[in-house]
């Protein structure tokens, strides 16, 4: 058997504490976790301004309430698969199972290839909204700058998390090329020819053949 699948011992080992907070994709979740909590809990408390002649509020990105939105949900979504994806990398060691590891970062990869491209479109519609805001006297800057700032870093840190999980399929997938290659198939181990070989080549004519070509032939014998 394999001893390893996917990064991991495939035995199924303890949960190591120091080494799993030591991870580079632990503390890339970590950071994706924080970012995602700034933007929408910065859009929910401070992302929308009610203006003194209208009664209903506006969002502070240039009075469009789908940019506001968007965020939020973006960002609320991306809080709970960082939960969720950690509690996961946390049970993975003990997984034994090398199907349900491949199930997990195959889900790990493509999630964080989505929410990288959705986390680079916020980004865009975000600053460009905010570039066409003309009216930012009654607006908090500095909140509006900080979404838009950790939008951007939200980028960065879901392609690192795409990488890292790409890395990791890449790396199950060569140990099991490694692991249960075929032997029907494999032409790199030699196999000695053996005298009963089916072919052309490997025929060898009986020793006696050339004594049976006349079998009724009779030669007296010589005195």
């Amino acid at each position: 058997m394999q001893s390893s699948a996917y990064g991991a011992s495939l035995a199924g080992g303890a949960f190591d504490l120091e080494s799993f907070v030591r991870q580079p994709q632990t503390i890339l979740r970590c950071l994706s976790w924080l970012f995602s909590i700034v933007v929408f809990a910065t859009i929910t408390a401070e992302g929308y301004m009610n203006p003194t002649v209208k009664m209903d509020t506006k969002c502070i990105f240039n009075g469009n309430d789908s940019a506001c939105s968007y965020g939020v949900g973006i960002g609320i979504l991306a809080f709970l698969a960082c939960v969720i994806f950690l509690i996961l990398d946390a049970y993975f060691p003990q997984i034994s199972n090398a199907k349900e590891r491949k199930y997990i970062v195959i889900g790990d990869l493509f999630f964080s290839a989505a929410w990288t491209f959705l986390w680079f479109i916020c980004f865009c519609v975000l600053a460009n909204q905010w570039s066409k805001t003309s009216d930012v006297t009654a607006i908090p800057a500095d909140a509006a700058r900080a979404v838009v700032a950790f939008s951007f870093f939200s980028v960065i840190t879901w392609a690192l998390l795409s990488y890292f999980a790409y890395a990791r399929y890449r790396q199950g997938v060569s140990e099991f090329d490694q692991e249960y290659r075929d032997p029907a198939n494999d032409h790199t181990t030699p196999y000695p020819p053996t005298p009963y070989a089916s072919g052309p080549s490997s025929y060898q004519q009986s020793p006696f053949s050339h004594n049976q070509e006349h079998p009724g032939e009779y030669q007296p014998p010589t005195y």
